[in-house]
């Protein structure tokens, strides 16, 4: 498939790239020309897009998520982070079947393509259904690992490890663990080990509460983050997500082994969790994404909404309204997702990346006058302006419409055959 997208304003987002007018060419799944506007010439094209002056930009990263907790939207809301998982969210998810998670991930991946998200790195249970659902929607997915003391092996995350970067072009794995108070000791070190056996990074929930960390010094007398590290986990990098109670030294562990950040504002205030000091990590040159956590706790899938909040808590919480200008913001939101996932080929627009890509539509109140667009899209954009969502060559959401080869009615009845269903099980108990 050949695509052209001319008359088009372009932000590769490359460093010091300014926006500029010209034209995309993909082919394939590929990316093979971005720059200015190119006289006719004899290529024969599947389908031409005249862009009519809007914006072509690399897709938004959701950097960390829980897709099929769809299923748990406007259910489990208004408590404290630790009612909240262990009394509503865990029961719930004893009832999950593989083909609950296909179906509330399906759910998921719609929402993703409205919000102009092209890729998610997902930490779940029964990857086989929530890889399948990525792979037949034609959604990009990095698969995380979630072991800890209620379930899964080691030896399982190895297997997954394995099987998962083999498995299809769109998917890929990364290890992880749910998160150190979670886990035992014991787990933690056998991971260690494997991410160092595959010289790979590891990532897992970390300091996202306050309780979290004091409960980890009792245990250990350290914070998560020296702990895990003094266990040898981040020897290959990695990624905390939340990471909002963190401590200098925490940071430093961070900065030295390049351990990325991924923060989630939308879920830390509505679980009480707090604000991470994301403009501190920026100004220490930390690697920062942005993730939308899952749909339990956010309840939206919604990466406009999340780049206001990082850049708006920074400025509140430091006093300061110059705290993480947009651009910074937007660059997590993209490249720096794109990077902490360990998608390399998807962070810019450029020849030979993936064409990952979404067109955001300019001729809106909301995006006028267009005095600087990077800051219009952090400051005043929303779904509505995501006018087309391409992942892998192929455009899944153009003009309102889906193209995933069903009809979103059909996702929309599954998935609320599935929580009916769960609800009833739950009562029984």
């Amino acid at each position: 498939m050949k695509i052209r997208i001319y008359n088009a304003r372009i932000l590769t987002m490359e460093e010091n790239c300014e926006i500029f007018e010209g034209e995309v060419q993909v082919q394939d799944d590929k990316i093979i020309y971005v720059g200015q506007a190119q006289p006719d010439n004899d290529k024969i094209w599947d389908r031409e897009i005249d862009a009519q002056k809007n914006l072509l930009m690399p897709g938004f990263k959701n950097a960390h998520t829980h897709s099929a907790m769809t299923f748990l939207r406007s259910y489990a809301d208004d408590l404290p982070l630790q009612e909240w998982l262990f009394n509503r969210v865990f029961p719930m998810e004893d009832e999950l079947t593989s083909d609950d998670i296909y179906w509330c991930a399906m759910l998921a991946n719609l929402e993703y393509l409205t919000s102009g998200i092209t890729a998610n790195f997902d930490m779940y249970k029964k990857n086989e259904a929530n890889a399948k659902a990525s792979k037949d929607s034609g959604f990009r997915t990095v698969l995380c690992g979630s072991i800890n003391d209620f379930g899964g092996t080691v030896k399982e995350i190895e297997q997954e490890y394995l099987h998962f970067n083999d498995y299809d072009s769109l998917i890929s794995y990364q290890l992880g663990f749910h998160a150190e108070y979670t886990t035992k000791r014991e787990i933690l070190e056998e991971m260690a080990a494997l991410s160092q056996k595959y010289h790979a990074p590891v990532y897992t929930h970390n300091s996202e509460t306050a309780d979290e960390v004091a409960g980890c010094i009792e245990r250990y007398q350290k914070t998560p983050t020296v702990f895990l590290n003094e266990l040898g986990m981040f020897e290959y990098g990695g990624g905390g997500f939340h990471c909002v109670h963190m401590t200098d030294e925490d940071l430093a562990i961070c900065k030295e082994k390049g351990v990325w950040v991924v923060t989630n504002p939308s879920s830390n205030l509505k679980l009480a969790s707090g604000i991470a000091p994301i403009q501190k990590m920026h100004s220490m040159g930390i690697g920062l994404a942005i993730g939308t956590d899952g749909p339990a706790s956010n309840n939206c899938l919604d990466m406009f909404r999340e780049m206001f909040l990082v850049t708006a808590l920074q400025k509140v919480s430091t006093n300061d309204a110059s705290a993480m200008d947009a651009m910074p913001v937007l660059r997590m939101a993209t490249t720096g997702g794109a990077r902490a996932m360990g998608l390399n080929d998807c962070d810019v627009l450029a020849e030979g990346k993936n064409a990952d890509l979404i067109m955001l539509d300019l001729q809106q109140p909301n995006m006028q006058p267009l005095n600087n667009i990077a800051k219009n899209i952090v400051y005043s954009g929303s779904k509505q302006n995501v006018k087309m969502t391409m992942i892998a060559g192929k455009i899944l959401y153009e003009d309102g419409r889906f193209n995933i080869g069903i009809a979103p009615e059909e996702i929309y009845a599954k998935a609320n055959e599935s929580i009916t269903r769960i609800k009833k099980e739950v009562q029984k108990h």
